[in-house]
């Protein structure tokens, strides 16, 4: 069943023009171990409040930062949070909408709304937190690649000396934090870098300078019925406030991003179109170390970029094509982008190398879409040619898994072996629309080899610790608690190597 924005943000005040944050206000973040509340909290901090939060999921990789900034987490959720005896103990709070649909009456939600609270996104304040810099908004939206991209970005203008502040939804490595690896990064330049994502109006908050629209495919089908929804959606953010003076740069070799510009009413100030296509960008060879040259990337003055790729995959070559189109827009030099482009090695989570333990590489990816899946596996088969290729995957939500559960299967189906590990099943309200057992025997189908479903995503690494051999490739793929898969595996090989088993 799909639901509306205003549906799932049941609750929240609806998103409004940023403002500054003043210094010393109190400000509790609800659900603070996930990558976005987690840079909330941490960019709130830095623009001069008194930052605290919970989340009763107990410690995630993203509030490593949130412990070195001193920003205290509680790891359950309660009343007096926010209030105490009715009485506000904090100025605001900031939450994601999927608790306010999965649980409206949680204890902090119900306490601050009998205090008088306003209850907010947590984009809301990342939001507030760039208007206190005063630096330029820059946004990267997209159903596929945001975080990547968003993080290529910000490593592009840190080697290009501008110091801009950001939030990645994915933790950015310590030599672009500056410290620990967090999703957030605060900076003195001239450019804010924020990931805008589309659900249920999540980027309504934002309201950008410059936004970047990489693609736009159906997903999420619990808030968008088919991809007209989510090409609507699209539309509807950059018509949104400011749409007259905004510099817009699209990927238009992807047709759902065509779409979203054929139904734009406001012109913006600037639109820029690219695509990997004869005349805009030649690439040759999109493995590791494949060359890129980039012509005419749409800036006052035509430059020409010839550099090599970190990254693997057609798909992140189209990333990297925007990211050099709005460094370029950004006013950065051209070598300084053609640096950028080469020396980006990916974010947490997206192709992310766990280890090689045994002559067994095993990589954690953040992909939990068809499309997605697809273009990772392409990656993967472009940097380890030849080799055996399992592809793990803990299906993000029953709502997605249901919809897409045939298009899952063929294109698991296209590895070598494939595991199918608990469905995660974040924001869903009803778990019996389908499981990991359905979505295996739907790969069976399709595959000369078996899936498998062994469970937890503990027991999916043990399964694949009695059954990996040397030579083989793991893609672990997911967005809940997938990444114990690839860590555990890892740690588990480490052990029976240094044990001679």
């Amino acid at each position: 069943m799909t639901r509306t924005s205003q549906e799932i943000g049941a609750g929240l005040a609806a998103a409004r023009d940023a403002r500054p944050i003043p210094a010393g206000q109190r400000i509790h973040v609800i659900g603070a171990a996930g990558a976005g509340a987690s840079a909330a909290a941490l960019l709130g901090q830095r623009a001069g409040a008194t930052v605290t939060g919970c989340d009763a999921g107990g410690p995630s990789p993203y509030t490593v930062a949130l412990e070195a900034a001193g920003i205290p987490v509680a790891w359950s959720h309660g009343a007096d949070h926010v209030a105490i005896d009715g009485r506000p103990v904090v100025d605001r709070v900031a939450v994601t909408k999927a608790l306010t649909s999965v649980d409206p009456d949680q204890p902090e939600l119900a306490a601050a709304r009998s205090a008088g609270l306003s209850l907010e996104s947590w984009q809301q304040l990342v939001a507030d937190a760039a208007t206190t810099t005063g630096q330029r908004l820059v946004a990267v939206a997209g159903t596929h690649g945001k975080s990547t991209s968003a993080g290529w970005l910000v490593h592009l203008l840190v080697r290009a000396g501008r110091d801009p502040s950001a939030f990645v939804g994915a933790l950015l490595p310590a030599a672009i934090t500056g410290g620990r690896p967090a999703t957030a990064r605060w900076g003195s330049g001239s450019d804010f870098v924020v990931e805008a994502d589309e659900y249920a109006g999540n980027f309504d908050a934002f309201r950008p300078s410059v936004a970047l629209l990489l693609n736009a495919d159906w997903d999420h089908p619990d808030v968008f019925a088919d991809e007209d929804a989510v090409v609507d959606a699209f539309a509807a953010w950059l018509d949104g406030p400011g749409a007259a003076d905004r510099t817009v740069i699209v990927n238009v070799g992807d047709g759902g991003a065509r779409r979203v510009i054929e139904r734009l009413r406001t012109a913006p100030k600037r639109l820029v179109t690219t695509a990997l296509s004869p005349g805009r960008a030649d690439v040759i060879g999109i493995d590791h170390g494949g060359s890129m040259t980039v012509t005419g990337l749409g800036a006052a003055h035509d430059v020409t970029i010839r550099t090599t790729l970190g990254l693997a995959g057609r798909h992140n070559a189209a990333n990297a094509l925007l990211v050099a189109v709005a460094a370029s827009e950004l006013g950065v030099e051209s070598q300084l982008i053609a640096e950028g482009l080469a020396t980006f090695t990916g974010v947490g989570r997206r192709l992310e190398l766990k280890g090689e333990p045994s002559g067994i590489a095993v990589l954690d990816d953040y992909a939990h879409h068809p499309t997605a899946i697809a273009a990772t596996l392409e990656a993967v088969r472009a940097t380890y040619p030849g080799r055996p290729v399992w592809a793990v995957y803990e299906p993000l939500t029953y709502h997605r898994t249901a919809a897409f559960l045939d298009v899952f299967a063929t294109v698991l189906a296209t590895a070598d072996h494939a595991v199918i590990a608990d469905i995660w099943a974040g924001r869903d309200p009803d778990t019996t629309i389908s499981s990991a057992a359905a979505l295996a025997d739907a790969v069976s189908r399709r595959s000369r080899e078996p899936a498998t479903a062994p469970g937890s995503v503990e027991a999916t690494a043990d399964h694949l610790l009695e059954r990996v051999r040397p030579g083989d490739v793991v893609l672990v793929m997911g967005g809940g608690r997938s990444y114990v898969i690839a860590e555990r595996l890892v740690a588990g090989l480490a052990e029976r190597a240094a044990s001679g088993r």
